[in-house]
């Protein structure tokens, strides 16, 4: 339930019947320490300066006004205005009793929206690398999380499959069939582009049919395109083995590639030339953006369409963003790219808008992210200093995990071993990552994510776990039929850390920011490790033995969902 937001409307309305205007913010927000309550309200000091009036004489008249005896124990003004406001335990245990038996776990919102989220974006010919890593897990997440509050997502993987390079790659196709060429030969596609490369720049004759039938792949030709369409197959094949792996929910269903595109790349263009944004300079089609300079301090030119007639990203995106406003019916559009991209997508959605492609209640989100870095800060490379292979980042995971689940637990049977790995090795390398803000750079280390100590995909895993164990040891296979009561700070806390699930979730999607689900869970755990010590739980009487019992399943289940939502396994044994 998203307690921030009752609060927050109760509030609200007490200080509009307290004088303040309509546009007037409560700005709830849970409270840092238990000594100033649970949450706390910090909109008082603005809309007291507003109307003139004594910051604490108004918050006076907010409270006198609330309407909180069913939620609250106390209401107390604090320092300059702020309202602290304490919970009634009854009242939390009630909403802690309804929630351990909802299967949404007490979540209510129901959102309707339709989201197109754009991620992942590998390229045909090219393996997906560490660099792919942070787009399609980032995303993935915001895409759980998105539908489990309601939405229906359409995701959108804007594969890189159109371009110059696909007659070289065609050419070179042509050439591995004709001799013949295994299955495993054309599987290695990194090598695959390399020997298509150098076929282009050391044979003159191969370079012109090229050229050649990059002219017919964009006219249409059908047995360029059939060979274009087996480059994507093998592509995305490899790719989607990686998704998979990742336990990332994109499909080949999912696969809306730049080519998607190319059929409404002259209307964009023209529809700009007719609005009177884009003009010819020096042969080229261009639109002059006021919003961003040269360097010479004059409106920044952005070319849509070459000399020769070619098309640039900036098209594509426009006519992408055009489509999925008109086409695919969205009400939101999230785009996840690295920062490096922050520039060309603003100008990009800058034009789409003062064209008029999309109107102004259409969001166009882009969320950038920053570099995974080696422990030598600069960008993560292999010890030769080439790309790393996501593959590779993922067998060495699963070699890394063996070695510790090895000597931790010599005893699992081979299918339970195999699960546990899975799930650790898998978990580590998405959680590391997922854990740290997304807008900032972070260094990748073997032996930070896959420990058990700290903010960590092990620890919170083995929190679940080591909650299910207790009724496993205790063979309890039903949960007892009861309420969950409040008898000591620690059942207290507990709680209320439970009930703030919605709210995390919430600001998940409204930022793009699965970091912050990472350190509630990884605060959920450690509170519950707290109740744990404290709080004896078979050895209590029958009563308090059935409120810690679902309040121990209500922790588990929760812990589940959350990594769930950030596309993370847990197992019952570690």
């Amino acid at each position: 339930m998203n307690i921030q937001q009752i609060l927050n409307d109760k509030i609200k309305q007490a200080m509009i019947i307290a004088g303040a205007s309509d546009d007037s913010e409560a700005l709830v927000r849970q409270s840092g320490k238990p000594q100033f309550g649970d949450y706390q309200a910090n909109g008082i000091m603005a809309a007291a300066k507003k109307m003139g009036k004594n910051p604490r004489e108004f918050a006076q008249s907010v409270v006198d006004n609330l309407a909180l005896d069913d939620l609250a124990e106390k209401v107390e003004i604090a320092g300059a205005g702020f309202i602290n406001i304490f919970l009634k335990n009854d009242w939390l245990s009630k909403q802690a009793t309804a929630a351990q038996r909802d299967e949404k776990l007490g979540v209510l919102t129901k959102q309707n929206q339709r989201v197109v989220v754009d991620y992942s974006a590998p390229n045909v010919a090219k393996e997906m690398h560490v660099g792919h890593l942070r787009s399609t897990i980032i995303g993935d997440s915001i895409v759980r999380v998105l539908e489990f509050l309601g939405n229906s997502v359409i995701r959108a993987n804007h594969v890189g499959d159109w371009g110059t390079q696909f007659g070289m790659l065609i050419a070179y196709l042509e050439k591995m069939q004709a001799e013949n060429a295994s299955e495993m030969q054309l599987a290695d596609i990194e090598e695959f582009y390399r020997q298509a490369k150098l076929n282009y720049d050391s044979d003159e004759n191969f370079a012109e049919k090229s050229r050649n039938y990059v002219v017919k792949l964009q006219s249409g030709d059908a047995y360029c395109l059939d060979m274009w369409q087996k480059l994507v197959a093998i592509t995305m094949n490899q790719c989607q083995q990686t998704y998979d792996r990742l336990n990332v929910t994109l499909t080949p269903n999912d696969v809306m590639g730049e080519s998607l595109y190319n059929p409404l790349l002259p209307e964009v263009v023209q529809t700009l030339k007719d609005k009177g944004l884009a003009v010819e300079d020096d042969g080229a089609v261009v639109v002059f953006l006021d919003e961003f300079k040269n360097k010479d301090g004059d409106p920044m030119g952005v070319i849509v369409q070459k000399k020769d007639g070619g098309y640039l990203y900036t098209t594509t995106d426009i006519a992408a963003a055009k489509y999925r406003y008109e086409t695919l019916k969205a009400d939101r559009v999230v785009l996840f790219t690295d920062a490096r991209q922050a520039q060309h997508i603003a100008q990009a959605w800058l034009i789409t808008r003062k064209a008029g492609l999309v109107p102004d209640e259409f969001g166009l989100e882009h969320f950038t992210f920053g570099m995974m870095l080696g422990k030598d800060g600069k960008p993560f490379k292999t010890r030769t200093g080439g790309t790393v292979k996501l593959s590779d980042l993922l067998d060495e995971a699963v070699m890394r995990a063996t070695a510790i689940i090895d000597a931790k637990n010599p005893t699992l049977n081979d299918d339970e071993k195999s699960a546990i790995i899975d799930a650790i090795a898998i978990g580590a390398v998405k959680y590391a990552d997922l854990s740290k803000n997304r807008n900032t750079d972070y260094v990748f280390d073997w032996d930070n994510m896959l420990s058990f100590e700290g903010n960590t995909a092990p620890y919170v895993q083995y929190a679940y776990t080591r909650i299910r164990s207790i009724f496993a040891r205790a063979d309890i296979r039903q949960l007892p039929v009861g309420d969950i009561a409040i008898g000591t700070d620690k059942e207290r806390a507990l709680i209320v850390k439970l009930l703030q699930f919605e709210e995390v979730l919430l600001q998940v999607i409204k930022d793009g920011l699965p970091h912050l689900l990472c350190q509630y869970l990884f605060e959920l755990a450690g509170i519950f490790s707290g109740f744990y010590e404290a709080c004896p739980i078979l050895s209590a009487d029958d009563t308090t033995k059935t409120s810690r019992l679902l309040l121990a399943d209500f922790t588990a289940k929760t812990l589940k969902q959350g990594l769930d939502l950030l596309g993370i396994k847990t197992v019952e044994k570690m």
